[in-house]
């Protein structure tokens, strides 16, 4: 909440040589040498501990925004700390087993305490802290506006992740500053001395520097005052348009480590799932060319019910198989394409989940693309798109491929993240994540045929990294699409209302 001022860096002790970070053991904080802008906020925050501003209703509207953003955007799943955690009641509003917050000014600290004596809480600066415990998700709130270095908090906040970790740092809109000075005057908040006031290519030059990337932003808030029928429309949706946005109050970036690959082991096992109705002329071909990937990778065939004989050549195809895949095939129970990957994920053993479509539109010799991308820790989800590259004549017929433009710029403004082409078929994540999105799938509710939007939507909210890998997308060589473009036209069209009320108009 509060900066730290210039510190130095003791010698280790031999005892805590073992948990040393960047040369300071876990046991020791470094030396603060005070500036005058850290007395300056520490005053400031030793202030709003014990007062509040002449017409206090705007701020305790924003804290509220805040904390109902960061009770939806973090899973409930992780273990969070809050630095600057102030009075605690953004930790107190969520549902997480672990809740730890600190804070360097002791009143904020006991103030925090006595309301919500469920957390855990100490007295602790953001920049100098040394934690034994990592954590899944870090909220830091306008905390980069009031530190003397604002490197050295990211670099600090980064050490104190868990593998595959979140950081949720909100910041004012640069725009704002006048505003907000305003504000001041007229007593809508507390007079601070000079902040740190940042425009988007600052805060990303510092996030390159700390070694951290952006899942994902948002941008909320228009009016910061809660004035009944106005408020509530400007903020949850006037707010959200393209252009107006960019006017909005405050931002919250996800940031993750760059490049951070979690392995469950050195070398991950592959599950390739392949939903098959009405594909018996492509199964021979897709066994021959699926490489292998990892230390192992197993083939799953899912089929639905053909009408042709696609169980009968996957069985055959399996029992004269003497190659170094693992098959296997599973008849399917419900109907559509995402009850078959739901069925195929079920039965899977591998470490990284694939979907390959079995009408070899998507060459099987592409996968290890994929594969690569997620063993180096460039994203933890990512899929197909196949409006980069020329297609061939029949690929994809006019009105589909419209349609794909369309709902591709539709999901890129609904989920916050960039998606060219949403109904590739091809899509790989890890199956630890697959698990934690499955045991959430209530969220957004089972109602997707096709699984594509099961898997993205689930992969946005548990702020995944997102990334697409152009592929060249073939004619079919056998039987004919299952896709009826009008009808499940209309289903993406409802599946497109369900994002936009669960994901962006919140």
């Amino acid at each position: 909440m509060t900066p730290a001022g210039e510190w130095s860096i003791p010698r280790p002790s031999m005892e805590n040589l073992n948990v040393v970070q960047n040369g300071v053991g876990v046991g020791e904080k470094p030396r603060i040498v005070g500036t005058r802008e850290d007395e300056a906020w520490r005053a400031y925050f030793e202030r709003s501990a014990v007062e509040e501003p002449r017409f206090g209703f705007g701020v305790h509207y924003l804290r509220n925004d805040v904390a109902e953003t960061m009770a939806r955007a973090i899973p409930k799943d992780a273990r969070v700390l809050e630095v600057g955690s102030g009075p605690g009641d953004t930790l107190a509003r969520l549902p997480n087993a672990v809740r730890d917050g600190v804070d360097p000014i002791a009143a904020a600290v006991e103030g925090a305490r006595r309301r919500h004596p469920a957390l855990n809480l100490r007295e602790e600066d953001a920049l100098t802290m040394r934690l034994p415990e990592r954590y899944d998700a870090i909220i830091c709130d306008r905390l980069v506006h009031s530190v003397p270095d604002i490197q050295r908090l990211l670099e600090n906040l980064s050490r104190h992740l868990a593998p595959g970790g979140r950081v949720f740092l909100t910041c004012y809109n640069y725009l704002w500053e006048v505003a907000l000075r305003a504000g001041e005057m007229a007593g809508f908040k507390l007079p601070t001395p000079p902040a740190n006031w940042l425009g988007e290519s600052d805060l990303q030059n510092l996030f390159d520097i700390a070694g951290l990337e952006v899942v994902k932003l948002e941008d909320r808030m228009l009016l910061p005052v809660p004035v009944p029928g106005v408020a509530g429309l400007l903020n949850k949706y006037v707010s959200k348009l393209p252009l107006v946005r960019r006017t909005s109050m405050y931002r919250l970036y996800v940031l993750r480590r760059r490049g951070e690959a979690v392995l469950p082991t050195p070398e991950p096992r592959v599950s390739v799932v392949v939903p098959a109705r009405n594909e018996a002329g492509n199964i021979p071909k897709i066994i021959e060319r699926t490489p292998v990937m990892g230390a192992e990778t197993e083939l799953i065939f899912v089929e639905g019910g053909s009408s042709d004989d696609t169980r009968g050549t996957i069985e055959r195809a399996i029992a004269d198989y003497r190659g170094p895949l693992k098959l296997s095939v599973y008849g399917q129970t419900g109907k559509g394409k995402g009850d078959a990957v739901r069925v195929g994920f079920r039965e899977a053993t591998g470490d990284i989940l694939m979907i390959l479509d079995a009408d070899m539109t998507v060459p099987p010799e592409d996968l290890p693309k994929f594969y690569d991308v997620m063993v180096r820790g460039q994203s933890d989800y990512v899929q197909g798109t196949r409006l980069v590259y020329p297609m061939e004549a029949e690929a994809m017929r006019f009105l589909n491929k419209l349609g794909n433009i369309g709902f591709s710029k539709l999901f890129t403004y609904l989920l916050n993240q960039p998606l060219k082409d949403t109904l590739c078929g091809t899509k790989v994540l890890w199956a630890q994540d697959y698990a934690r999105l499955a045991a959430n799938r209530a969220y957004f509710g089972d109602f997707d045929p096709f699984g594509d939007f099961d898997l993205i939507f689930g992969a946005s909210k548990l702020n995944l990294k997102i990334l697409e890998i152009p592929i060249r997308y073939r004619d079919r060589t056998y039987g004919e699409t299952n896709i009826s473009r009008f009808r499940h036209g209309w289903l993406l069209l409802q599946m497109s209302a369900v994002a936009a009320t669960k994901l962006k108009f919140t």
